[in-house]
């Protein structure tokens, strides 16, 4: 297992994020909140105008006073790096583990592998 860290300093003119309160999007200005996010894309707008989209499936975005953005992702990926066909086998597979989990611990796991998976296919 390897784990690799990704990071970028980028100019935008906006982000978006999928958060436990919603999807939404930071301008300038935002006023500094701290989010907690969920499997789904992070989509940046470029001063320039081009949009880059990301797969996170979880982790937290800190918004500053001074407009800056941190995302700490546990796992992020370009959408282009996504196998929807193994996301849908992983989904039934984790539906599956679900559905036989035996204590709240197999629970929770197999739930989050669930989430995750759904937000993967999801990206289609």
């Amino acid at each position: 297992y390897q784990r690799r860290v990704r990071e970028a300093v980028v100019s935008t003119q906006s982000t978006g994020i999928p958060s436990t309160t919603g999807h939404f999007g930071i301008l300038p200005n935002h006023v500094p909140t701290i989010a907690i996010l969920l499997p789904g894309i992070v989509a940046i707008t470029t001063e320039a105008g081009e949009v880059q989209k990301f797969f996170v499936s979880s982790g937290t975005a800190t918004i500053h006073a001074d407009s800056t953005v941190q995302i700490l992702a546990e796992e992020i990926c370009g959408l282009e790096d996504i196998d929807v066909n193994a996301a849908r086998s992983g989904l039934e597979a984790a539906q599956s583990k679900l559905a036989s989990a035996a204590d709240d611990v197999s629970k929770a796991s197999a739930q989050i592998e669930v989430d995750v998976y759904s937000g993967m296919v999801a990206t289609a």
